[in-house]
């Protein structure tokens, strides 16, 4: 609470860049029937996720999504997404697989802060006063707090999947404590859902919403969906699937085959 409640999040995604070949490595991928979507159920879950741990759930979701914009694929590649938090607060989030040179940038605006995530790095950019406390007593038309550029230290721990699966494991073996109850994905879930829900019926979508409206919007996709019959065995080293700087080893020992 130091620098107030959140007024604005936006998250620019576009990183994940997947070339016609990737889609073309597997028959269930990119296919309603197979996947049950796009770009928000294959790659940014991860971030739908963490938005929602860091910033809260919405209470209302507006999105306009594009489907095969740039690949020849039946599901979303292409996603603009805009919510409204319970304070009044918005966000937006966008994210694709179309951008070879995409971006990775989260930006958190306070009443007295904003802190940004790019480039492996924390930044916070600190006000002495805060906006509203500014506005209300500044006489000066054109007047804005001053602030200072505070470098934000951090443990400099990134353990990602390896990191995961090590407290998974050892949930099991001595009851130690995940990172997160398995329960919570529910949320990042939630999201993708209303995503889908609101550019399917052409407006807002309020949280909660009807789950079977969504079930029977997305069984009408599954229907028509033309997932391949048949697929040759693609071996792919998902290290080109990593961003560069973000060191894991889990990226360094593991290969897939699709």
């Amino acid at each position: 609470g130091e620098y107030g409640q959140i007024r604005r999040t936006n998250w620019l995604r576009t990183n994940w860049s997947r070339p016609q070949a990737y889609y073309n490595s597997g028959a269930w991928r990119a296919t309603w029937s197979g996947e049950g979507g796009g770009v928000l159920l294959n790659q940014c879950p991860h971030q739908l996720d963490l938005w929602q741990w860091i910033c809260g759930m919405p209470v209302q979701v507006s999105a306009h999504l594009s489907y095969g914009q740039w690949h020849d694929i039946e599901v979303e590649d292409d996603v603009t997404a805009y919510v409204k938090y319970a304070n009044g607060a918005t966000g937006v989030f966008v994210t694709s697989t179309g951008d070879a040179c995409g971006t990775n940038r989260f930006e958190i605006i306070m009443d007295k802060a904003k802190l940004v995530a790019e480039h492996g790095r924390l930044s916070l950019y600190a006000l002495e006063t805060s906006e509203p406390e500014f506005s209300r007593t500044n006489t000066e038309p054109f007047g804005c707090p001053k602030g200072k550029n505070i470098e934000v230290e951090t443990d400099g721990k990134s353990g990602q999947h390896t990191e995961v699966l090590n407290r998974f494991a050892a949930a099991i073996l001595r009851g130690e404590p995940l990172i997160a109850h398995g329960s919570e994905g529910i949320n990042g879930l939630t999201l993708s859902n209303a995503m889908h829900l609101s550019d399917w019926l052409g407006k807002p979508v309020s949280l909660p919403f009807d789950e079977e409206l969504f079930y029977c919007e997305l069984q009408k996709r599954v229907k028509t969906s033309r997932r391949k019959e048949k697929c040759a065995a693609v071996i792919a080293d998902t290290e080109g699937s990593y961003n560069a700087g973000e060191k894991s080893d889990y990226k360094k020992s593991h290969s897939t085959q699709w």
